[in-house]
């Protein structure tokens, strides 16, 4: 930490353990004024007991925890809970500040704050509690998770808020972009190992992987010395063993020392799905309406072998309605799905996690299948699966009511992708999930022989997996896309900036009507040779400006283009859009003169 800087909380040797489990261990480290830090470790590693520890809710084994004085602080809990009967503003507690709670409770989407926090959904109470922290207006905040629940454009509001200078953060999130760009710093446990990066996240994937070639140099001098221990051991005579007992014990240090660089934190998600075939299903004139909200409306599309399509949109447009038709659970009113005879859904669900919390981490697995088909003519045991999922053989034994939230999410997943689908459906799958389990699932996801719908608001994630977006923008109004999300944006962004454009010229047309602006200007004002020329000029060159325009949209709506033909054509929709306007208007100009 600088000298300079304003400490506002200092971690001081803290350790603690659950039973045997040793989770934290001589860990230090502080957030001063202005730090915005994101904390990166693994399921299960301790980040909410971390949060939990320094906003006083566990408490711990050895260690300090240090405030500034009277500092104003806020945390965010990872599943709040608040007493029944209280209202949403009595929750929200906004003493003097109703005003700026009732704009922060409108802008995540919560407008009845008469309402009893026990009637909230999970969403909402989340949404609450997040308004409840930002109300107080804290100088520090700890946040866990603040973008479940969330939607994207609640997402962007937030990512602005907590940019402003003078709010410090210390907060767990898979959310790759958040902490992007929220963050100044981020800090990574890794094997209870503290370390810290000066920078966002792209800068700490730069610095990490620097770090673990160090570390790979290391393991494999390590490594080449092993071997040389190894020779030696096996030549040691039985009898001459107490003799060298001291480089025999050296010998188990080294090995220790190069198993622990070829432990890796990886996830091996190649699990053969089963064959499908070339007719996937038809959604056919589907209609979906509850009271006066409608869902979708004379919908149909086709979905096309091995398509990967992102399905986005604000809360309540009816996302996780449209999945729910899809795979049987709720009938449309009108219209049907005709799906294929080969099509084996896999659904991962928001509300799926429903285990058996006194069973064994292994009897959930077993009770599936007995072994998983890899595909390749491998067939691997629960143990050995489970492990690639990391869960090592003493958390299999675990029960499953001593998982962390995060380690139970990547338990269901893997009870959903052993069996083998070739039509996954995946409502959310990023809540909760460690970045690492992300990584290896995106590329799973990538390398999947199969469909893919997902249901997210994690915009790292529809970028780095789907080719296809549908985005419901409510009262059954849903746009077919061609890209991710990041490509949809910048359309969407240059047509909003157009639009802006043409009202504020409907405005100036309506202010400053053709008679006025004729009675207005000079007698004999005429134009002059060039301006005649440049007239002529743009009366041929808007057409064909218009003419292209509407042939790249054409072709970015074929569904043939490549992730990068999409950005490069969208980025000259958008420059044409400018180009348009421009001459659009110089033409206005001089047809008065005309």
């Amino acid at each position: 930490m600088d000298r300079n800087m304003v400490s506002y909380l200092q971690i001081e040797g803290l350790t603690k353990s659950f039973g045997n489990l040793l989770l934290l261990e001589d860990l230090s480290f502080g957030v001063a004024q202005g730090e915005k830090i994101g904390l990166i470790a693994p399921n299960g590693s301790g980040k909410t007991t971390l949060l939990n520890i320094i906003a006083g809710k566990e408490d711990y084994e050895a260690g300090r925890v240090i405030f500034r004085n009277d500092l104003r602080t806020g945390y965010l809990e990872q599943s709040p809970a608040y007493p029944a009967g209280l209202t949403v503003m009595q929750a929200v507690n906004a003493g003097g500040n109703e005003l700026k709670a009732k704009q922060i409770l409108t802008q995540l989407k919560i407008t009845d704050t008469e309402q009893r926090v026990e009637e909230l959904s999970g969403g909402q109470l989340k949404r609450m509690a997040l308004a409840n922290v930002l109300v107080t207006d804290p100088e520090l905040i700890l946040l866990d998770e603040p973008t479940n629940h969330l939607d994207l454009e609640m997402i962007e509001w937030l990512e602005a808020y907590l940019s402003r200078q003078h709010i410090s953060i210390l907060m767990v999130t898979h959310d790759r972009y958040f902490l992007d760009r929220v963050c100044n710093e981020i800090v990574e446990i890794d094997r209870r190992q503290l370390f810290r990066y000066k920078g966002n996240y792209s800068y700490y994937l730069e610095k990490r992987q620097e770090r673990i070639q160090a570390q790979n140099m290391e393991t494999e001098r390590a490594n080449n010395l092993l071997r040389k221990e190894l020779e030696w051991m096996r030549r040691q005579p039985q009898a001459r063993a107490t003799k060298a007992k001291a480089r025999i014990d050296a010998f188990y240090e080294l090995e220790k020392k190069a198993r622990q660089g070829r432990e890796t934190t990886g996830v091996n998600l190649n699990i053969k799905s089963s064959y499908i075939g070339s007719k996937i299903f038809e959604a056919v004139q589907v209609s979906k309406r509850f009271g006066e909200t409608r869902i979708v409306e004379n919908f149909s599309y086709t979905f096309a072998r091995y398509e990967k399509m992102g399905i986005t949109g604000n809360n309540g447009t009816g996302k996780s309605t449209f999945i729910r038709m899809l795979t049987g659970e709720i009938p449309p009113d009108s219209g049907h799905f005709d799906i294929g005879e080969t099509v084996r859904f896999g659904y991962y669900s928001q509300e799926g996690l429903a285990f058996d919390e006194q069973m064994k981490v292994i009897d959930v697995v077993q009770n599936i299948a007995e072994y998983v088909d890899m595909g390749d003519g491998r067939r691997l045991g629960v143990s050995q699966f489970l492990n690639h999922f990391l869960f090592p053989p003493e958390k299999q034994h675990n029960y499953v009511c001593k998982l962390s939230g995060g380690e139970k999410r990547r338990l269901y997943l893997c009870t959903v992708l052993m069996r083998n689908p070739n039509f996954l459906v995946l409502d959310e799958p990023t809540n909760d999930l460690d970045i690492i389990t992300l990584n290896i699932l995106e590329e799973y996801l990538c390398n999947f022989r199969g469909c893919v719908i997902v249901v997210s608001h994690d915009r790292y994630f529809m970028d780095k997996v789907i080719d296809h977006l549908l985005v419901f923008r409510g009262n059954a109004d849903i746009k077919d896309f061609p890209g991710n999300y990041t490509q949809y944006r910048e359309w969407k962004e240059a047509g909003d900036q157009l639009a802006k454009e043409t009202e504020a010229a409907a405005r100036r047309e309506k202010t400053n009507p053709p008679a006025q602006r004729a009675a207005s200007r000079p007698v004999n004002r005429k134009l002059t040779f060039a301006e005649r020329r440049e007239f002529e000029a743009l009366e041929n060159e808007i057409p064909q400006l218009e003419t292209e325009k509407a042939g790249l949209e054409t072709s970015m709506s074929s569904g043939l283009l490549t992730n990068d033909e999409l950005l490069s054509q969208s980025k000259r929709i958008a420059r044409l859009i400018e180009e348009i306007d421009a001459k659009t208007m110089r033409w206005l100009e001089l047809s008065e003169l005309a």
